[in-house]
């Protein structure tokens, strides 16, 4: 067993069933080569690399990289020593990619976004802690709902799978853990409005409590609203990812048309 340091959060998976239902789900997402993040000492490394012919994988830790090496020296693992959340997937890794990790707690929001950033990933596998899960995939109106559901909506298809119970882990870490599907979808903003997008989706969020017509005075007056046929006295988590898009669409106008 390796010895584990908190600063990265690490949580090994240990349960064979989980491991193999895991590596499953991974072997029927879109992509031409596997990508796993946080290999740990290569218990899910071992089941992926039954199904593909090489698998690279990401690890941060020098002692689990060195563990890794070993287990795996028959070949198959490419293994690089790296920060994920740095890692230039999509130019260290050639075509289209499918990537999975039993992601630390700490950094899991972080790296989705750093996924989504990379146009050569067509679908993620994540076990994560359940709540997070619950947010990736929350719908407008409930408390679970913001900027983490919104930003993740707009470009991918959430679907969470089956739930992972502390025990399965050593150390078992103090909540549930869940597994979810992240697949690439088009997104309803275009190129152009990107930056925006997530800047108006920010601001919004940041103060949730109050109305549209408050916490987004810096991007849009009565005039848009009406324009746009968005009540302003409404809050950010009653809006939908479509009705974020047409704010982002608006405003880029707007600004194009400023002199």
């Amino acid at each position: 067993m390796p010895a584990l340091k908190k600063r990265f959060g690490q949580h090994f998976l240990r349960d064979e069933s989980v491991l193999a239902r895991i590596a499953g789900v991974c072997a029927h997402m879109p992509g031409d080569r596997t990508i796993e993040i946080g290999p740990g000492d290569g218990a899910l490394t071992a089941h992926l690399l039954r199904q593909a012919g090489e698998l690279h994988v990401i690890e941060v830790d020098r002692d689990l990289i060195r563990g890794l090496a070993r287990r795996f020296a028959g070949g198959g693992v490419i293994i690089h020593e790296a920060d994920a959340l740095r890692f230039p997937l999509c130019t260290a890794v050639p075509g289209r990619l499918r990537v999975v990790g039993n992601l630390p707690y700490n950094i899991s929001s972080p790296l989705i976004f750093h996924c989504l950033a990379q146009p050569c990933i067509t679908g993620m596998a994540f076990l994560l802690q359940k709540e997070v899960v619950d947010r990736l995939a929350a719908a407008p109106g409930g408390r679970d709902y913001g900027r983490l559901s919104v930003m993740v909506q707009a470009r991918c298809e959430v679907v969470p799978l089956f739930t992972v119970p502390p025990e399965a882990f050593y150390p078992p870490p103090a909540v549930v853990s869940r597994l979810v599907t992240l697949r690439k979808v088009p997104s309803p903003v275009p190129p152009a409005d990107t930056a925006l997008f997530a800047a108006i989706v920010a601001c919004a969020f940041s103060q949730r409590r109050k109305m549209l017509r408050h916490s987004l005075r810096a991007y849009f007056g009565d005039a848009a609203w009406r324009s746009l046929g968005i009540d302003p006295v409404r809050r950010p988590e009653t809006l939908s990812v479509a009705e974020f898009a047409a704010l982002a669409a608006y405003a880029h106008t707007q600004s194009r048309e400023s002199p």
